[in-house]
């Protein structure tokens, strides 16, 4: 198995991390055009932008933190996989266009038994059809949806609090 830190779609830095809990971020497929895809949907903050405002918070929580994207649903179950068995705590999704369509990677997020939230930019429920759907809702310990970019600090800080909790 390859290391997706190595990936060149991994948004993860070369900083020293903290010693302490480690989140997992994964985003989905077409997630590394934030920014300048469909900004009216999305919005015009980037993936980068992102993983530096969480990196930041959770630094601050003396929590490591990791962030991951690909276009590949094989890569982002390796991930999944690999998380398993290296001590990571919590997972924060965006599966993205997977969302509707991969019993996969949800098979994947069930094995490993690791708790996460599922998150989306967009509204799904108030977008086409299809998007209402998704394979993770019911395993996930939440779901954030429509807040754009601030869905990711909601589900930080609520991943926080469950790492926390005595």
């Amino acid at each position: 198995m390859s290391n997706p830190k190595s990936k060149k779609d991994s948004v993860n830095s070369d900083k020293e991390l903290p010693a302490g809990p480690r989140i997992l971020v994964l985003h989905g497929p077409n997630l590394n055009l934030l920014g300048t895809r469909e900004p009216k949907i999305y919005g015009r903050t980037t993936l980068g932008d992102i993983h530096t405002m969480m990196e930041a918070r959770a630094r601050a929580d003396g929590v490591q933190i990791e962030s991951f994207q690909s276009n590949g649903e094989g890569e982002l179950i390796d991930r999944v996989q690999a998380a398993g068995s290296e001590g990571i705590e919590f997972i924060i999704l965006n599966p993205a266009g997977y969302t509707h369509t991969s019993v996969a990677l949800r098979d994947a997020l069930a094995a490993v038994r690791i708790p996460f939230i599922e998150v989306h930019l967009s509204n799904v429920h108030a977008r086409e059809d299809f998007r209402k759907h998704s394979y993770f809702d019911d395993i996930a310990v939440g779901t954030i949806s429509g807040f754009g970019a601030q869905g990711y600090a909601l589900a930080l800080d609520a991943a926080l609090t469950r790492i926390r909790r005595p």
